[in-house]
């Protein structure tokens, strides 16, 4: 049996997946991250979920061993940002042809690759990332990397995660098992301490994770590594060390952190840090967690402190949006961890929630949504472009937050959209964010284009205003006929 076959039968087995509490051992292994049908990937395939994971590692170089095509596909698919190495943004690949295929020469090229990055970048570590192509014609990719890594003296990691694998939330749980088999726990860090913590699954789109550092920074916590959110390797290779951990997004890697937390012994909890009653939810637990292990009491104290003058500064500043926001509805067309965050941000400003998808939510976030919503006819599993088109053309929402590939539909309707996904450029969390999106949810339906595409055209304009001149004469004759009647 094949070493990727057994990575997604171990991840069809994860036990702390929500899908799985409850299932027998056989059934459990058709687990959470059901692989579709072969040419079904839609949302992405397993590489691409696995270069959404790994590539905001920023001094990493990432190599993509696959025809050109395979990274023009994946490169730069997600907002995440650095705030040191540019690295990650430098695209890596092979570019097998046809030629490097028929003669075998495809492992003796990547091996070229890898020493020509080593020696042109002197990056931190090399991820190589299997793809469908050098998968299928048999490439070994992990023997390359062993003998790259000894000959060049640099960590070469192999992704095994080719895109016919499975779906993209399969890819994101396949790069949490390279981490947890190449590189989390090679190296050791010469200061760990009592406060540090990971935070597992959290992206840093848009800078979201800089608007939370500085809240623990002033707690006194330090990071010991953001997977993967500007992250760099040696944070990552000595992530292990951490004494607790907060998981942001279970559905992408919930088995990193099980994996860590039974290794290691890293207890971890799901938070998110969307809203102002979440963020600081999060920042008590993560407290809690390291009193557990060990930290000073007093950091209870101290975390109860930030988080009521936070709080009462971020309200006072929502101040100003409050009015214009209460009572306008909202259609949140999202999944995962904002499927439920968004939601209960939206209603602190006072918004109403008229639905959200859960398609790619699990089971607690689910729970999550009936517990704040208090109605399940607002959750839907799927929701069709008809449907979506149908409730914001009918004015069932003021306003759809969704991502890009539905956008047009809201345009369509000619209704307020706003981005709520990986490729928006605003910073939503922590107090701060909840600050922002009231902001940008003001702008977008208050803007005044909205009341100017929603007249008529001018040419439809113009048309109405012929047939309303035409209704007009056509009243003045019959009255003019008719006053001559009973003049007669």
């Amino acid at each position: 049996m094949s070493s990727l076959t057994v990575k997604i039968q171990d991840v069809f087995d994860e036990p702390a997946c929500e899908g799985n509490r409850n299932k027998s051992p056989k059934t459990r292994k058709k687990g959470c991250s059901k692989p579709l049908t072969p040419g079904a990937t839609a949302g992405g395939c397993a590489f691409d979920g696995a270069k959404v994971v790994l590539q905001p590692i920023t001094d990493v170089a990432h190599l993509i061993h696959a025809p050109l095509a395979c990274e023009g596909n994946s490169w730069d698919n997600r907002g995440a940002a650095s705030s040191g190495p540019t690295l990650w943004r430098t695209s890596f690949t092979t570019d097998l042809t046809e030629l490097d295929i028929v003669m075998g020469h495809s492992e003796r090229k990547l091996f070229k690759a890898i020493r020509e990055i080593k020696e042109g970048y002197t990056p931190a570590a090399i991820f190589v990332y299997a793809t469908c192509v050098t998968a299928m014609i048999g490439d070994d990719i992990e023997a390359v990397c062993k003998r790259a890594a000894e000959k060049f003296a640099i960590p070469v990691v192999p992704v095994n995660a080719p895109g016919f694998a499975g779906s993209k939330n399969l890819g994101n749980k396949l790069a949490g098992e390279a981490l947890l088999d190449y590189v989390i726990g090679t190296v050791e860090p010469d200061d760990p301490g009592p406060h540090d913590i990971n935070i597992i699954g959290e992206f840093n789109l848009s800078g979201e994770f800089w608007l939370v550092k500085p809240l623990l920074d002033r707690l006194g916590i330090r990071v010991r590594a953001c997977i993967p959110g500007d992250a760099r390797y040696l944070q990552v290779a000595s992530a292990h060390r951490a004494r607790a951990a907060m998981m942001v997004c279970s559905t992408a890697l919930i088995n990193l952190a099980r994996k860590m937390e039974e290794r290691w012994d890293i207890p971890f909890f799901e938070g998110s840090f969307y809203g102002i009653s979440a963020t600081s939810e999060a920042l008590r637990r993560i407290a809690e967690l390291l009193v557990m292990k060990g930290a000073d009491a007093e950091l209870l104290n101290r975390t109860e402190a930030i988080v009521v003058e936070e709080e009462e500064r971020a309200w006072k500043r929502l101040e100003v949006y409050r009015p214009r926001l209460e009572g306008k509805r909202v259609l949140l067309n999202t999944g995962g961890v904002k499927s439920w965050s968004v939601v209960q941000s939206l209603m602190e400003i006072g918004m109403e929630v008229v639905g959200t998808s859960v398609k790619k939510s699990t089971a607690d976030d689910k729970e999550r949504i009936k517990k704040i919503l208090k109605d399940e006819n607002h959750l839907y599993e799927s929701i069709a472009p008809r449907e979506l088109y149908s409730m914001l053309s009918e004015q069932k929402a003021d306003i759809m937050l969704s991502g890009g590939r539905t956008q047009f539909i809201a345009l369509k309707a000619k209704m307020p959209w706003l981005d709520i996904n990986q490729e928006r450029h605003h910073a939503y969390a922590g107090y701060d964010g909840m600050v922002q999106l009231a902001r940008q949810i003001d702008l977008a339906i208050h803007n005044p284009i909205w009341a100017q595409v929603r007249e008529p055209a001018p040419w439809e304009q113009a048309m109405i205003t012929e047939e309303k001149l035409e209704k007009r004469t056509a009243s003045a004759s019959n009255f003019a006929g008719e006053t001559a009647g009973d003049d007669c």
